[in-house]
C-alpha cells in the first residue's frame, strides 16, 4: 500500500510541475492543443503572479473588505461594519515563522483573479469571470458564517482599500496615499455559497 501510494504522488506532482509548466511558457504546440485542460487544472487555486519579478513591482497595499446584510428572525434587517480580511490574515501572519498558504494567497489571489476577469462594471468576462465570483463568494461565506449577530446572511458585498506604499524618506518622488475603494454590488447569498464548515461566524467585525 505503501508504494502505490507513493507512486500515486509522484504521478500527481508531476502532473503538477507539468501543467504548472505549460501555464507559465509561452504559447507551443501542447499548450495551444490543451489550453483548456491546463486551464481547469490551474485556475483558481493554482495561478502563478510573477509581479514580484516585474520591471515595475506592485507599489500598492490592498485590503480585501466584506460586509453582510443580516436578516433577524423578527424580518428586519441590519448590515454589519466592513470586515478587513486581509488585516485579519496579516494579523495570523505576524509572528508566524510558518504560516499556511492559506493566510498568504488565498484571498489576495481570489481578489486579483476576481479583477482580471471582469469589467470595470463588474461583469463577468465569460466563464472564467463567473468561476472567479463563485469562489470569492465562497471564500466571503466561508469566513462571515450563515449565521451571525443573532440572524442569517441573507447579501454580502466586497470592496477593496487600496493604497500607495509611502515612498521612503530619502526619494524625492511624491505619492497620493490617500485610500482608493473599489466596491462590488451586493450579491444575494445562494446554496452554492456556501462550503462545507461555513457554519457560525469565527470572525469578530472589524473595521
Amino acid at each position: 500500500m505503501a508504494a502505490v501510494a507513493l507512486a500515486v504522488i509522484a504521478v500527481v506532482g508531476c502532473a503538477q510541475i507539468g501543467m504548472v509548466f505549460l501555464h507559465v511558457a509561452p504559447p507551443n504546440t501542447i499548450s495551444k492543443q490543451h489550453g483548456k485542460n491546463v486551464d481547469d487544472w490551474i485556475y483558481p487555486e493554482f495561478e502563478q503572479n510573477w509581479k514580484l519579478f516585474a520591471p515595475n513591482p506592485l507599489q500598492q497595499n490592498i485590503d480585501v473588505q466584506a460586509r453582510a446584510e443580516i436578516k433577524m428572525p423578527d424580518g428586519s434587517t441590519r448590515t454589519t461594519a466592513w470586515i478587513d480580511f486581509s488585516a485579519q490574515d496579516g494579523a495570523a501572519i505576524q509572528h508566524n515563522p510558518l504560516p499556511s498558504h492559506t493566510q498568504q494567497n488565498e484571498l489576495r489571489r481570489a481578489w486579483d483573479f476576481f479583477l482580471g476577469s471582469h469589467g470595470d462594471d463588474n461583469k463577468p468576462n465569460g466563464l472564467r469571470g463567473e468561476l472567479s465570483e463563485q469562489y470569492l463568494r465562497r471564500i466571503v461565506m466561508l469566513r462571515l458564517g450563515t449565521h451571525r449577530d443573532g440572524g442569517t446572511v441573507d447579501r454580502i458585498q466586497v470592496r477593496s482599500r487600496t493604497t500607495a506604499v509611502k515612498n521612503p524618506s530619502w526619494s524625492d518622488e511624491k505619492s497620493d496615499t490617500r485610500p482608493f475603494y473599489r466596491e462590488v454590488p451586493w450579491w444575494t447569498v445562494t446554496p452554492a455559497d456556501l462550503p462545507p464548515g461555513a457554519g457560525d461566524a469565527r470572525t469578530e467585525a472589524k473595521r
